[in-house]
């Protein structure tokens, strides 16, 4: 039941495609461990911030089983190696995975509407139960059946209550891995009922070599401040390449650090922005303002120079931190935080909320309005 991903409209690998996965090593060996010691938790779940990486890790264990490479019945691809969930490419499994009919694998994720030629919002229930359906059939490879839901965070009430259900009573030789981003709410007997993995946001070294792998065109220069606004999330920082990267960011940060603003200029970057089209430009941008009103209430708190994303930003971060009170600067951004969110669920008009956004540096009463 795996519906058109987001992934899969852009020119990145699906993680089915056995795309590099670093910086995850400690996770591996402990996925790896736990599957050659016979005590194989029935449920996974693999919690962490957005584009480190867990999807990838999911369907890396997935091959890892479905290929017999645990040391099982199926016997083991490396005797006793450096615990690692490689699987080879040209590997029989990798490629019925990669072609999405391995008969052992189900991955759920947000299907895809034809009529209104977008991702569905949620997960429903009754794709949720077919989690279930398919857990308890017979492994057709005479190994594992292993179900991805990815993710958690895309689960209504009802499904995560289905999907309960099979924590409650699992079935034999089944494994259910849940990628989880921690963004939505889940039920804690869910938590309860899983082996949980948290994954740490990647270091600035694997992010940088990531990058250079993935976006060779973006000069090295730019890969270490992309990083940095990235925090760690290589699938952010792809997302903030596509929608201007260092660029839109310049904008962002000089609209927002002029003493006076100018409301010609604000005008024209929200309209600009508002339009159809620029959805992605609009997202990075509200994100890197709220991020930008987190590093001042740092700069607030903190005497030391902050780290510069572009050349000459920490005086100017000290300069526009010291307008505020670091409580002050905490509430700005607390505030911020919730317009945006409410602004993506209940759809408020981005131009209106970029002005809001930027105009509240200067009075942060425009906020308690919106």
């Amino acid at each position: 039941m795996t519906g058109k991903r987001a992934a899969e409209a852009d020119e990145r690998p699906h993680p089915r495609f056995c795309p590099p996965l670093l910086g995850h090593e400690t996770a591996e060996a402990q996925m790896v461990e736990a599957a050659r010691s016979g005590r194989l938790a029935h449920a996974w779940l693999i919690e962490g911030p957005r584009g480190i990486g867990k999807a990838t890790l999911a369907y890396r264990f997935a091959r890892f089983l479905l290929s017999g490479a645990h040391g099982g019945e199926g016997g083991g691809l490396f005797g006793d190696a450096a615990p690692s969930l490689d699987v080879a490419q040209d590997h029989r499994t990798s490629r019925l995975i990669a072609a999405g009919s391995h008969p052992d694998l189900l991955a759920l994720e947000r299907s895809y509407d034809e009529k209104a030629k977008r991702l569905r919002k949620v997960i429903t229930a009754e794709e949720a139960r077919s989690v279930a359906d398919f857990m308890h059939l017979t492994p057709a490879e005479g190994g594992w059946r292993v179900a991805i839901v990815d993710s958690v965070d895309d689960l209504n009430p009802t499904s995560m209550n289905a999907l309960l259900k099979i924590l409650e009573e699992p079935p034999k030789r089944a494994v259910l891995l849940l990628v989880y981003h921690g963004a939505g709410r889940i039920l804690p007997t869910i938590r309860s009922r899983c082996r949980r993995l948290v994954l740490k946001p990647l270091d600035a070294g694997v992010l940088d070599r990531l990058l250079a792998a993935q976006a060779p065109d973006l000069p090295a220069e730019e890969r270490g401040p992309l990083a940095q606004l990235a925090r760690g999330s290589l699938g952010r920082a792809l997302d903030l390449i596509e929608a201007g990267g260092l660029d839109l960011y310049r904008q962002v940060f000089q609209l927002a650090s002029v003493t006076q603003p100018d409301a010609v200029q604000m005008q024209g970057f929200a309209d600009k922005l508002a339009r159809k089209g620029a959805e992605a430009s609009y997202l990075a941008a509200v994100d890197m303002h709220v991020d930008l009103l987190a590093r001042l209430a740092r700069a607030a708190a903190d005497p030391r120079p902050p780290a510069e994303v572009v050349p000459g930003e920490a005086a100017a971060l000290k300069r526009l931190a010291g307008r505020r009170s670091l409580d002050r600067w905490r509430e700005l951004w607390e505030n911020s935080r919730r317009l945006v969110q409410r602004s993506e669920a209940v759809n408020i008009d981005r131009k209106q909320v970029l002005l809001t956004l930027l105009l509240a540096l200067d009075d942060d009463r425009l906020l308690a309005q919106s």
